[in-house]
């Protein structure tokens, strides 16, 4: 999440609802993120954790989702 939050044009990184139980599939470690789509003020997107999933809701400067998301898959 801090690596996220750094970069240039995030403004914030919202915790949303977590899901026990569910994957973003096989292979995907603890911490795996991925950016579902681009919304109005941001991106959701949804993070592996140890008990499931855990969406979140990256908060981006206008007009910086397509950078963002693009820096996030190299992450």
């Amino acid at each position: 999440m801090r690596r996220i939050e750094a970069m240039e044009g995030v403004v914030g990184v919202i915790i949303g609802r977590s899901y026990g139980g569910k994957s973003l599939g096989k292979g995907i470690p603890t911490g795996g993120l991925k950016v579902q789509r681009k919304v109005p003020g941001g991106l959701k997107a949804v993070t592996q954790s140890a008990k499931g999933l855990q969406e979140i809701f990256i908060r981006t400067d206008a007009g910086m989702e397509d950078t963002i998301s693009e820096a996030i898959l190299r992450i």
